[in-house]
């Protein structure tokens, strides 16, 4: 008797070890979206002969991802200001490599843009150059088979455009199955690849079958370096730009605040809205700032009709804010030009 409870216990013990280890260290397909870093600007952005001399900082607020296991998916779906999400959703199915690829890209697209509006508005020389179509995602097609994510196209049957839109129109003026010639870069070797093109899902337009954006470089005068460390995609455009402009003319428009923020910014200055930003504002509380950036979109009836009840970054940030940081000011910004100028009037 005495033996069969030992071995009872032993059992038992056994199955509580394992199902303790599937609780708290079996990963599952589910990731969590939580507030990350608020990263101090000044250690990102190096300009020669240009350092950053005034008190308090420009902040680059980040959302943090971690995988799930059981137990976490537990507490954390408690958690108001979390988001859980499938890992297929998170990358679109594309497998890690390539959503790293993608990441890193609008990263690099995000500061080339923030160095242009920066340099531009600054009066300092800078240059743009297109480079061409650059491949963020593939669908079914015969040139499926020769492009990957990250390849950069740059021109189509001899011809070179200085813009998607340009590469997207004469696509579309071939009839659907007309044979094309592409040339891009992969893995910096250049290659061609001949086939025909596919009907693109929806439309009575010939394409190619990829997700595309733009591709482009600066070169400056005034040499810079930014080096955002293991942080990716594109939110972080116009905190880039308005730290790189006040080290360029050493105007002090963060008036001596931790001024926190994010957005996308185009080439031409517009400021777009982003994923997570409850979490950046939580992010930015828990790091000092006093001032949050938040781009400003007004929602249109087609979004509305969709989503009665859709929020705006801005939007979403102010509730978020007054629930998480009351002491904390949100600024709506629409543009580069915006940011500054409602930065110059804070008292």
């Amino acid at each position: 008797m005495i033996k069969f409870i030992k071995k009872h216990k032993l059992g038992l013990s056994v199955i509580i070890a394992a199902l303790l280890a599937i609780l708290f260290f079996l990963p599952i397909p589910y990731y969590v979206e939580k507030p990350g870093d608020s990263s101090n600007l000044s250690k990102i952005v190096n300009i020669k002969n240009n350092p950053d001399k005034h008190a308090g900082k420009f902040m680059l607020t980040s959302v943090a991802i971690e995988p799930l296991t059981p137990a976490k998916y537990i507490y954390d779906k408690f958690v108001p200001y979390y988001s859980i999400d499938s890992i297929n959703n998170l990358t679109d199915g594309q497998s890690d490599d390539e959503y790293n690829k993608v990441q890193n890209f609008y990263m690099l697209s995000s500061i080339n843009s923030a160095i242009y509006n920066a340099y531009k508005k600054a009066d300092k020389e800078v240059e743009s150059k297109y480079n061409g179509i650059y491949v963020l995602g593939l669908h079914k097609s015969s040139f499926a088979k020769y492009l990957k994510v990250g390849d950069t196209i740059i021109s189509v049957d001899g011809k070179k455009f200085n813009n998607s839109e340009s590469y997207r129109n004469y696509i579309f003026s071939k009839k659907i199955g007309e044979k094309i010639t592409i040339q891009y870069l992969q893995n910096n070797k250049l290659k061609k690849a001949t086939a025909p093109t596919i009907k693109l899902p929806g439309t009575n337009h010939s394409g190619i079958g990829i997700i595309l954006t733009d591709d482009f470089s600066v070169k400056t005068k005034i040499p810079i370096k930014v080096n955002p460390g293991d942080v990716g995609g594109p939110s972080g455009g116009l905190m880039f730009a308005l730290q790189i402009y006040s080290q360029l003319t050493g105007e002090n428009i963060r008036k001596n605040m931790n001024v926190a923020g994010t957005g996308t910014i185009s080439p031409n200055g517009a400021v777009g809205e982003i994923g997570g930003v409850d979490k950046k504002i939580i992010a930015a509380k828990n790091n000092g700032a006093k001032i949050f950036l938040a781009p400003y979109l007004k929602s249109t009836k087609s979004v509305l009709k969709v989503e009665p009840n859709h929020k705006t970054n801005y939007e979403l940030a102010v509730l978020t804010a007054k629930k998480y940081a009351p002491d904390m000011k949100v600024i709506p910004v629409t543009s580069f030009e915006d940011a500054i100028n409602k930065l110059n009037n804070l008292k």
